[in-house]
């Protein structure tokens, strides 16, 4: 009897001696834990997310019954929350399922500045839709697993399953290297700031947007574009950045860089030249990669006045009107090596009068720079001239960049112009 019992409890409870088997949601196992990975969400609250460009939650997203559920009540311009910690290489893992007709997305890298409105502008997006059931005609680049308005999946492998259902995807970031998987399938893969990326990136939809995923880390940003969606699982393990050594200047032309402003920047005898132009105003000479950790060597001579700079960490808000730090280039007297804040504090950090005759006016020097963090330290001509530790600083993300100064008359040459990014 008592065999009888057990055998029919094994046919009426078949889940009984299994359910240990399938992982709880918002879990993380020991294996996971061990390797590194990090829980995104709880299953139960919004800890570790915040409004876009805000303090607390205000925006139309809640945990509900173990998912961060945007509610349907946010558009293009808002509904927007963002991850209160900023990756730079990653693995991500999540699962999805969203509304009939629904719209969504997953965006990283993404930068919080005055000016920028919404966060796509800066992070490149993973794209979370209804394939299906949209009503409007899609197209490839705004289907779910695209790398929105950049990369195509490959229709062979993407297999995405109708609204209402859970879909698993992965993003991978490393060092550059962009896999995109839906449901266990590599549907797309790319290298970021090639010269293909850049090319995609200023033909098509981001030509309004210069700073367009150059950013090397920032936030992670969820969507709401006015449909019900679902995220769970969210798990993330960061992936250590690589160092890399690279020539920011080829003897040739102006290759990797760009021009902000109508002053002059051309290339004589193997030196890049910048020379003020007729309308006499401030002009850079930007990189079109943004540059976190690193240490940046050069030479320069001034042949005229000399009034110059090199800016690090910096950007262009609007026209020639830069926001960032800028390590002094001058004529004697007048601070080489300091650091300058543009759009804020002016000078904070100058030289000490005895080290103004380390310039060589006329001729060539060698300036060195290192950004780690929130620590700068520059050289002139192998002599110390600034060391600063400062918060702002670390905070800030952007370009490379050479200016030169309003008020005409100026022409500096540079030559041997190379980066080493650092490990962190």
């Amino acid at each position: 009897m008592k065999q009888k019992t057990f055998l029919w409890l094994l046919v009426l409870i078949p889940g009984l001696f299994f359910t240990g088997c399938k992982q709880a949601d918002n879990k993380l196992t020991t294996q996971e834990a061990e390797e590194g990975w990090v829980l995104l969400f709880d299953g139960e609250s919004l800890d570790g997310w915040r409004d876009y460009h805000g303090e607390g939650i205000a925006s139309p997203w809640k945990a509900e019954k173990g998912s961060l559920t945007a509610l349907g009540q946010g558009s293009d311009s808002t509904g927007y929350i963002v991850s209160e910690n900023q990756y730079e290489n990653f693995i991500l893992t999540f699962d999805w399922k969203i509304s009939e007709g629904g719209n969504s997305g997953i965006l990283y890298h993404v930068v919080e500045r005055p000016e920028y409105k919404v966060p796509y502008v800066t992070g490149p997006e993973y794209q979370v839709i209804d394939d299906i059931g949209f009503p409007e005609e899609l197209e490839e680049w705004q289907k779910a697993g695209a790398d929105y308005a950049m990369y195509v999946c490959d229709n062979d492998k993407k297999q995405v399953k109708k609204a209402g259902s859970w879909n698993t995807s992965k993003i991978v970031f490393d060092n550059g290297h962009v896999e995109h998987w839906l449901n266990g399938e590599k549907v797309l893969e790319f290298e970021a700031w090639t010269d293909d990326w850049f090319e995609r990136k200023s033909s098509g939809k981001w030509d309004f947007a210069p700073e367009y995923g150059l950013a090397r880390s920032g936030h992670l940003a969820l969507q709401d574009h006015g449909s019900r969606v679902w995220y769970k699982n969210m798990k993330l393990k960061e992936l250590p950045r690589k160092p890399s050594q690279e020539s920011l200047f080829n003897g040739k032309d102006l290759t990797g860089w760009e021009v902000y402003g109508t002053e002059l920047w051309y290339v004589e005898d193997g030196e890049l030249v910048c020379e003020s132009g007729p309308d006499k105003e401030y002009g850079y000479l930007g990189t079109r990669k943004y540059y976190d950790d690193f240490e940046l060597s050069l030479d320069f001579k001034q042949i005229s006045n000399g009034n110059s700079g090199v800016f690090f960490r910096s950007y262009i808000r609007t026209g020639v009107n830069i926001s960032g730090w800028q390590v002094e280039v001058a004529p004697p007297g007048h601070d080489t090596g300091g650091i300058y804040e543009s759009y804020g504090r002016g000078w904070i950090a100058q030289i000490p009068d005895e080290k103004e005759n380390i310039l060589k006016m006329g001729d060539w020097n060698t300036l060195r720079i290192k950004v780690t963090g929130d620590n700068v330290t520059t050289w002139l001509n192998g002599e110390i001239m600034t060391e600063l530790t400062d918060e702002k600083i670390g905070l800030g993300k952007g370009r490379i960049m050479l200016q030169i100064h309003s008020g005409g008359g100026i022409k500096v040459r540079w030559k041997n112009i190379n980066v080493t990014e650092l490990e962190e």
